[in-house]
């Protein structure tokens, strides 16, 4: 019986790069984003990771196809 390989931060979690690479925001901008999203998830009673944000909440927020997000290059 085949297992599932385990999932690191980088598959569950976009830090402040990606979150800068996929809005074309600055870095101040970004880590602002991802305090607020992780805010939200602490009023609904769910755990955050300062720095990182849930990949998938943060597509729901930003109206984002998981597979299909647009990424901003050079910004």
């Amino acid at each position: 019986m085949a297992t599932k390989p385990l999932k690191t931060a980088r598959d569950m979690f976009y830090f402040v790069e990606d979150v800068m690479r996929i809005l074309g925001y600055s870095k101040s901008k970004s880590y602002k984003v991802i305090k607020s999203l992780n805010r939200e998830l602490e009023d609904q009673g769910k755990c955050t990771c300062d720095g990182r944000v849930i990949k998938r909440y943060f597509h729901e927020r930003y109206g984002l196809d998981e597979l299909n997000a647009p990424v901003r290059r050079g910004a």
